[in-house]
């Protein structure tokens, strides 16, 4: 059963990464460029990453970066990242943002991805 389940979540994360790709090519094209992401820690307090990219929602809780990889910008707490920033670890990307969150905060990853690229 758990190997079942490992595999939808691989199975998905191909799917996604596709998406992603795809988004790539297209917001370069537009010439939308990337900034700096900074992500939340879990006190509330905002603090700079190591990385550049594109928010994927309005809470700016998920980004991809311009490598391609998909960030959680939901961090734990620590004074010291307050000066010195953080260094974001890449997630498997998910088909449905937000999954299990409020009315317009969760979705289809697509839809999210043509929200960007719409202006949104």
């Amino acid at each position: 059963m758990a190997e079942l389940a490992a595999s939808a979540r691989r199975g998905e994360a191909q799917a996604a990464q596709a998406l992603i790709d795809d988004f790539l090519v297209r917001v370069r094209a537009a010439g939308i460029p990337p900034q700096r992401l900074m992500a939340t820690q879990l006190d509330g307090r905002e603090v700079r990453t190591d990385k550049t990219g594109w928010y994927v929602n309005k809470k700016r809780s998920v980004a991809i970066g311009e490598d391609g990889a998909w960030y959680v910008l939901t961090v734990p707490s620590s004074a010291l990242s307050r000066f010195t920033g953080v260094k974001l670890e890449a997630s498997d990307p998910e088909l449905v943002v937000g999954r299990g969150g409020r009315d317009g905060e969760s979705g289809d990853l697509a839809d999210f991805l043509a929200r960007v690229l719409a202006g949104d």
